[in-house]
């Protein structure tokens, strides 16, 4: 009987099940394609014949992965918010985590999910992603004043992907850090840091 290192079956199962959907990610950042049942296995440690006790198929095991990284992506954001203290400050909070989402390697993982699984699979949870992403962000405007939270959410969005997407035309003697993560926050504190009321970035 294979040797159980939890205090409990159940935790030892939800540790084993949590290592192999990190191994799946940790693959689909790296080399952007579906990670077969036994690299999975190697990369979390565990035979390829485990791997199918918690995942059926290749197919189920992306599309747990689907529903993990989604939810996971929402609650990083939400944290972030959650910490900063004022309305402007979570506003400028929200738009950090998602530029830090952008330049790290979760957007690999985005990428190669957009690639391998069926758009149908992907179609519900992205709506709820992004649904419950618009939450911190309107909250935080209501509570900031702004007189028209949707128009001017959806608008921060569009600017934070327009930022982390052109990111790549900035100095090219940047670091790779410098390009994904640093201008772009610096270009949008320029243009929302007076809006919020934040002080000049250091």
């Amino acid at each position: 009987m294979p040797r159980i290192d939890a205090p409990t079956v159940v935790e030892h199962h939800a540790r084993q099940r949590r290592a192999l959907l990190d191994a799946a990610r940790s693959l689909l950042a790296e080399t952007g394609e579906a990670p077969s049942m036994a690299a999975v296995g190697r990369r979390a440690g565990l035979a390829r014949s485990s791997v199918y006790q918690y995942f059926g198929s290749p197919e189920a095991l992306l599309h747990a992965v689907v529903a993990d990284v989604f939810p996971d992506w929402a609650g990083q954001v939400q944290q972030r918010v959650d910490e900063a203290t004022t309305p402007g400050e979570k506003v400028w909070a929200y738009i950090e985590a998602n530029v830090d989402l952008f330049a790290s390697s979760e957007q690999a993982v985005a990428h190669a999910l957009s690639r391998v699984v069926e758009p149908h699979v992907l179609r519900g949870p992205m709506e709820q992603f992004h649904r419950r992403l618009q939450v911190p962000l309107r909250e935080a405007l209501a509570a900031y004043g702004e007189p028209e939270v949707p128009a001017m959410a959806e608008l921060i969005d569009a600017m934070i992907v327009q930022a982390s997407r052109g990111a790549g035309s900035g100095d090219p003697e940047c670091s790779p850090q410098e390009v994904q993560r640093d201008l772009p926050l610096r270009r949008l504190r320029r243009l929302l840091g007076g809006y919020l009321g934040l002080p000049p970035a250091p």
